[in-house]
């Protein structure tokens, strides 16, 4: 993933969650609830904004990295 000079909002991160939700694994969607409800620096909404974003076009593979990656985050 490249570097990205944009920081993400909180509702912007909420906004490519439920953007994106259908496409994730249950097991993620059920720890954003808890995510969405703390406050978390820039570089963490930074980091979940830029998993989460075009997840749905993203390889398996890919996916799999990410998902590992988002589950590291969340927990």
């Amino acid at each position: 993933m490249s570097e990205c000079k944009v920081n993400h909002s909180h509702d912007d991160v909420k906004n490519k969650f439920e953007s994106q939700a259908t496409f994730l694994p249950d097991e993620l969607t059920s720890l954003f609830k808890s995510f969405f409800e703390k406050e978390h620096t820039q570089d963490i909404l930074n980091q979940v904004f830029h998993l989460l974003k075009k997840y749905d076009l993203a390889s398996d593979e890919e996916k799999s990295g990410r998902n590992n990656q988002m589950y590291l985050i969340l927990r």
